[in-house]
């Protein structure tokens, strides 16, 4: 056990590593094409997919402890904030971002082309690195043919539920944190997301991103598509709008008191 962790650590290390020098050289590369944002979210969200299907066969078929899942579930989010050069990797995020206007209709519908395209690259991808058979864990999970089950294991309405709310509390957390200082706010950030997915891990898998669904869930045996649809699709993208419209509304409610208890006093008597 102790040796398969060592391999996929170095996994995770490599693809982490290997996708930085492509992020940094494509860059480059397209830095005067204005193609550069895409080509960054597209090997992003590929790193987050590929490093995502590792953690994910060390817990479903290496069966790590759940405290060194949750560790390395910590580490791989500040790796991935830290590494990301400005990519999203997340549909739902990408859409609140168009919302708030940080990004155009247009670029918003690329970023999560780019990012669905990366997660069929990733899905696709992994088998061949685990076909290597660089640890044990990876020669038994070539020879059940890479099967994996649905980790959907509770009702439609329950699961749902819960990726919405796990969705809610990322979103939630990264409108918060924002005015924080960005080396504090990204081990902030990691720390609510592997709490959500140590409370969501044993009803959804605590997915709450569509593409990283699309890459690491969808292929599995258990469910139908619809169903799929349903819990990693239209349940985090519910829970982050649920998280955008109540926090904004409620700014505006807030930031309207507190201007009305500043009016003088004539003109409050006046009204």
């Amino acid at each position: 056990m102790t040796a398969d962790v060592a391999v996929s650590l170095s996994v995770l290390a490599g693809i982490v590593a290997l996708s930085d020098a492509t992020r940094r050289l494509m860059t480059r590369a397209l830095a005067d094409t204005g193609l550069s944002v895409y080509a960054v979210e597209l090997v992003s969200t590929f790193q987050l997919c590929c490093c995502t299907h590792e953690l994910k066969l060390l817990s479903d078929v290496g069966g790590i402890e759940p405290r060194l899942a949750l560790t390395f579930t910590y580490l791989a989010a500040v790796g991935h904030a830290l590494t990301f050069g400005g990519a999203i990797g997340n549909p739902s995020a990408t859409l609140e971002h168009a919302y708030h206007a940080r990004l155009s209709g247009g670029c918003a519908l690329r970023r999560i082309a780019c990012q669905f395209a990366a997660a069929a690259a990733a899905r696709a991808a992994v088998p061949a690195i685990w076909g290597v058979g660089l640890s044990g864990l990876h020669a038994r999970h070539k020879l059940l043919g890479y099967r994996c089950i649905s980790a959907i294991r509770a009702p439609l309405p329950k699961a749902a539920a819960v990726e919405l709310a796990c969705a809610f509390a990322v979103q939630t957390a990264i409108t918060h944190t924002r005015p924080v200082e960005e080396k504090y706010r990204v081990h902030a950030v990691a720390a609510v997301i592997a709490t959500v997915v140590y409370a969501g891990r044993s009803v959804t898998g605590a997915v709450f991103n569509p593409a990283l669904a699309f890459s690491t869930q969808f292929p599995c045996s258990g469910n139908s598509f619809v169903e799929y649809c349903l819990v990693y699709w239209l349940s985090p993208l519910l829970g982050m709008m649920s998280s955008v419209l109540l926090f904004d509304k409620l700014f505006l409610l807030l930031s309207g008191k507190s201007a009305s208890l500043h009016l003088p006093l004539e003109t409050k008597k006046r009204t």
